[in-house]
C-alpha cells in the first residue's frame, strides 16, 4: 500500500498520510469547491489502511481555516480513526492552532466532545510552522 500525498493549494490542504510510520498530516486551508469529492480518495485510502494499520496512528491537524463541509469530512476522517481505536490500536490526534485563533481552538475542542479519540490541543505561536 502506497502513502497518500496531495499537495496543498490556496483552497485545499496538504494531505500527507504515511502508512509505514502511521503518521498523518492535514495542513493548510480546507475550502474546496466540493469537500466530499476532494476527501473521497483519502476516505478510500483510510479504509484500506484500516485493514492493516500500524499499532500507533497519529494525525496532526494544522489547519488555518476550514469551511462547514470540510468539518463534516474531518469528522468522517476522525470516525475512521476511531474505528482503529475500537479495534485495539492506539490513535492520537494533535490539533494545532495559533495562540490568537480562538475559532480554531474551539473547533478542536468541539471535535473532542464528539469523537472518542484523545485530541491533544497544541497552541503555536503565529510564526511557527
Amino acid at each position: 500500500m502506497e502513502n497518500f500525498f496531495l499537495e496543498g493549494t490556496s483552497k485545499t490542504p496538504l494531505l500527507e498520510f504515511k502508512k509505514t510510520e502511521g503518521r498523518f498530516l492535514i495542513k493548510g486551508r480546507s475550502i474546496p469547491e466540493n469537500s466530499i469529492e476532494f476527501y473521497k480518495p483519502l476516505f478510500e485510502w483510510l479504509d484500506n489502511y484500516s485493514k492493516e494499520p500500524q499499532e500507533d496512528t497519529i494525525l496532526d491537524v494544522k489547519l488555518e481555516y476550514f469551511n462547514t463541509s470540510s468539518s463534516k469530512c474531518l469528522v468522517e476522517i476522525f470516525r475512521k480513526l476511531e474505528h482503529l481505536q475500537d479495534n485495539g490500536k492506539n490513535v492520537l490526534i494533535n490539533w494545532y492552532y495559533e495562540e490568537d485563533d480562538e475559532d480554531m481552538q474551539e473547533s478542536g475542542e468541539d471535535f473532542q466532545e464528539i469523537i472518542d479519540i484523545k485530541i491533544v490541543m497544541n497552541q503555536i505561536e503565529g510564526d511557527e510552522d
